[in-house]
């Protein structure tokens, strides 16, 4: 339950923050993805079924507030929640490259995928400007935003394992 409270939290906070301060920050038009960070993060420390959860609920955000095609990026965010939460297994509490990795992959992934659906099936065959104008410095600017708030995501999932640990203590 608090986990579920935690990531409510969680979107709602990197969604405010991503319609308000990282146009502020941004370079060139350019800024950070953090729905990506928090959905990516939350598919690869808790499994297939959180990232899902995430991701559908981040989308679905995003969808509402954009008013563009209802379930497009809730769709696209699922996938990259699931597709996270296959690394698990491999998550370390201390390592920053997977998860770096892992952002930087769903970053480019979800650019490209809303590039060949929203503009390319329209005929606007501007792949290289897109690329390079767009995707790249938004990964590379998701990627260091990434480090940063790497050591925030850690904390709050140690305290919330801590707390689930304590409260099934007291139960047994």
């Amino acid at each position: 339950m608090k986990n579920r409270i935690l990531a409510v939290f969680v979107v709602i906070f990197s969604f405010i923050l991503q319609t308000t301060v990282c146009r502020y920050i941004a370079f060139g038009n350019v800024g950070p993805n953090l729905l990506i960070i928090s959905t990516a993060s939350f598919g690869f420390m808790m499994g297939q079924k959180a990232g899902i959860t995430v991701g559908f609920f981040t989308g679905l955000l995003v969808d509402i507030f954009s008013g563009g095609i209802l379930g497009f990026h809730a769709l696209l965010y699922m996938y990259i929640g699931y597709f996270n939460g296959f690394f698990k297994r491999l998550f370390f509490k201390d390592d920053l490259m997977l998860q770096i990795l892992l952002v930087g992959c769903s970053d480019f992934v979800y650019s490209i995928t809303y590039y060949l659906l929203m503009f390319l099936l329209r005929g606007k065959f501007h792949i290289g400007y897109y690329l390079m104008n767009i995707i790249i410095p938004e990964v590379v600017y998701t990627i260091l935003l990434t480090i940063v708030l790497f050591s925030v995501m850690t904390f709050i999932n140690r305290m919330a394992e801590k707390r689930a640990n304590r409260s099934s203590e007291e139960i047994v």
